[in-house]
């Protein structure tokens, strides 16, 4: 085996480098494709500055075939979720599942009376008008009242979408007594609608006249829109 000794190896010609066995060096630096494996490098080198630059607010990740790859920024209040098994997470708006996102009321407290055997509005007591933002979004109904008959009487309450009955036999409220008792209804309703909807307490009776805030009690409705 020949050994050659020297101090310095200088490149011939200013543009070449030195070239060792076929790897090129040249201004102290490996310039040979593929000419730095990962056995050659020390643990923990590579310093942030010497990384490849990217775009402001990118996430290094990888794709299904292992291959590094940048997360698009998302937009401001965006959240990073996972996107399943072989496909890079993604930047991604907060679901809005459970979030109420509008509330309105609306109250009654003069007396009303009705002896029709059908449910009517009782001179629109107790309704709130409310336009959902997404056909997803579901809304919660609570309303309560003071409720009673005359003697003999069984008297109903319950609640209607528009012109469609949401409560029927196991959501409504009734009373067989001549006595005023505090009454309540609730009902979560899946309208799949962005149009404008009335919720509103119907009473009917028996054919003798029930009543609903009696001695002006005060009645009220709630309607609130939930994200889905």
């Amino acid at each position: 085996m020949s050994e050659i000794k020297v101090d310095t190896v200088a490149e011939k010609t200013s543009a070449n480098g030195v070239t060792v066995d076929g790897l090129n060096i040249k201004d102290s630096k490996l310039v040979t494709a593929n000419s730095v494996v990962e056995t050659n490098l020390t643990d923990n080198i590579v310093t942030l500055a010497k990384m490849a630059s990217g775009t402001d607010g990118n996430i290094i990740s990888y794709d299904a075939s292992g291959n590094p790859v940048a997360i698009a920024t998302g937009n401001d209040g965006q959240v990073l979720t996972s996107t399943g098994a072989g496909s890079p997470p993604a930047f991604e708006a907060i679901p809005g599942g459970g979030k109420v996102l509008q509330v309105l009321t609306a109250t009654d407290q003069t007396a009303r009376t009705t002896t029709s055997t059908s449910f009517v509005t009782a001179s629109n007591t107790l309704s709130v008008d409310i336009t959902p933002s997404a056909t997803s979004s579901k809304i919660f109904v609570q309303a309560s009242f003071q409720a009673g008959t005359d003697s003999g009487a069984r008297g109903f309450w319950t609640i209607y979408k528009d012109s469609t009955h949401l409560g029927h036999n196991n959501g409504m409220f009734s009373v067989n007594a001549s006595n005023d008792v505090a009454g309540s209804l609730t009902f979560l309703d899946s309208p799949s609608s962005t149009s404008e909807l009335t919720y509103a307490v119907y009473i009917k009776s028996n054919g003798t006249a029930c009543h609903m805030n009696a001695d002006t009690v005060k009645g009220s409705i709630v309607v609130m829109e939930i994200g889905a």
